[in-house]
């Protein structure tokens, strides 16, 4: 019996200070057949308990023969080694039939988890309430312009 490719759950965990994003990145595989939800929740120590507590896949990618499934994750419980969010960083392709990037950097990846969330927070009624529950976090995510992935941008017909 073949075995799939590695798997990597990867966290982006968020934090806001003085009013600008800042995130971590944790990393762990995944073992024993766990589920990958239940793998980032613990690596970043969210529980039903956090108040305001999210934890969303935001997208995936291949490094080293393994699949990273990345995570955003707020909030940051131990919000210690932090580095502030590029809103500018963006990873992509370099055709239209090679849309992976051959290198993604790390502060691309959070940039595109924070648009992401950005876009979450006024389409979809759970994220919208958990944003809710903490201002000061969502608040710099707010204001940021809502995306799905890289580069989007809306474009007038």
């Amino acid at each position: 019996m073949s075995r799939g490719p590695a798997v990597i759950v990867e966290v982006i965990a968020l934090s806001a200070q003085a009013g600008t994003l800042h995130y971590r990145d944790l990393r762990t595989p995944v073992t024993g057949g766990a589920h990958p939800d239940d793998v980032a929740r613990q690596l970043v120590g969210l529980s039903p308990c956090t108040e305001g507590g999210l934890l969303h896949s935001t997208s995936w990618r291949v490094e080293g023969g393994a699949v990273v499934l990345t995570y955003a994750a707020l909030p940051d419980l131990r919000p210690e080694g932090t580095r502030p969010v590029q809103l500018d960083a963006v990873s992509t392709g370099s055709h239209p039939l090679t849309p992976s990037p051959l290198v993604v950097e790390l502060d691309a990846v959070a940039a595109h988890a924070c648009r992401h969330l950005a876009m979450l927070a006024v389409t979809d009624a759970t994220v919208e309430a958990a944003a809710r529950r903490l201002p000061q976090l969502w608040e710099p995510i707010g204001k940021l312009a809502p995306g799905l992935a890289g580069a989007l941008t809306a474009v007038a017909v």
